[in-house]
């Protein structure tokens, strides 16, 4: 969910700073050391952060890491309210073994706002992404790991996109159809906490958060037999007493229908975690990554 529904509620997720948590960034525009061959290729070389332009807007871009051409590219996608930083540690992990990048969307962190008045849905999120992975990961296949809202996206975003993404990480994805579990588990009149989870939720969803992006319920699509990992969280909704059961069962189960993604999907329970697995079990997020990387490696060259 958002930071500012992190903090309006206490509930919905635990906001850690994990800014600059570790990562160790080049300057603003970072230095693109590839030539026109390794760019054909592999992406876009640089380390650093750097500013792209791309669906006609300016976005904050960070890249690590360096691997052979035959690897994924991971792409880190961090959550509603949050700029790439929030992902910093888990990247500079995993660009030690792979090339990684983040970046911050439309509304959030350096990048560019979102026109006033207007809304973002995801197709909109999707025409900015294929031009990021047009630039940064050229013909490697790509790894897409989102927390949050950034999972959301990277799941709606896979099954229309399986000819360039060919893994894929959710960290405690927001749910596929949030608004309408959420008017089920929590009634119009609840008291307490419970209504700032349910009224904030409801209102995020419509557009009312930093991306003026709508979190539109809708089925899950398939993307085949792709290599998908879900972590879920352990405990969330603990200040919500009242409510917490019923909610984290409307969690368990929005989790279980990503696995709708594939017939090659598994679910894991990301023991002692919130809402942010990367940052409270940081070595369950770094092997469960790593481990879908590796597949995508596999699968490219069983392929050949």
């Amino acid at each position: 969910m958002f930071r500012t529904l992190a903090k309006a509620t206490a509930a919905i997720a635990v906001v850690c700073a994990v800014a600059g948590a570790g990562l160790v960034l080049n300057e603003e525009y970072g230095k693109d050391d590839s030539d026109a061959k390794d760019t054909a290729s592999a992406g876009a070389s640089f380390t650093g952060t750097k500013k792209i332009d791309a669906d006609g807007h300016t976005v904050n871009v960070s890249c690590s890491g360096h691997s052979d051409a035959d690897r994924p590219l991971v792409m880190l996608m961090a959550g509603g309210g949050e700029g790439l930083d929030n992902m910093a540690a888990l990247q500079k992990s995993l660009g030690k073994t792979d090339r990684v990048c983040s970046y911050d969307r439309l509304g959030e962190g350096k990048s560019d706002k979102p026109a006033p008045g207007t809304l973002q849905t995801v197709n909109d999120t999707s025409v900015l992404l294929t031009e990021l992975l047009d630039h940064l990961a050229g013909d490697r296949p790509v790894v897409l790991a989102g927390h949050s809202l950034g999972g959301y996206i990277a799941a709606r975003y896979t099954p229309d996109h399986t000819d360039r993404v060919k893994g894929l990480v959710l960290l405690d994805a927001t749910v596929p159809h949030l608004t309408r579990d959420m008017k089920r588990t929590v009634p119009a009149d609840a008291t307490g906490p419970a209504t700032q989870v349910r009224d904030g939720a409801l209102a995020a969803n419509e557009g009312q958060n930093p991306e003026q992006f709508v979190i539109a319920d809708g089925p899950v699509h398939s993307a085949g037999d792709i290599p998908v990992e879900i972590l879920r969280h352990e405990s969330q909704y603990s200040a919500v007493p009242e409510y917490g059961p019923a909610l984290e069962k409307m969690w368990a189960k929005g989790q279980q229908e990503w696995q709708q993604l594939s017939t090659d999907a598994e679910l894991t329970t990301a023991k002692g975690s919130g809402h942010y697995i990367h940052t409270d079990r940081p070595d369950l997020a770094l092997k469960t990554v790593q481990s879908v990387a590796d597949r995508v490696t596999d699968r490219v060259a069983d392929a050949r």
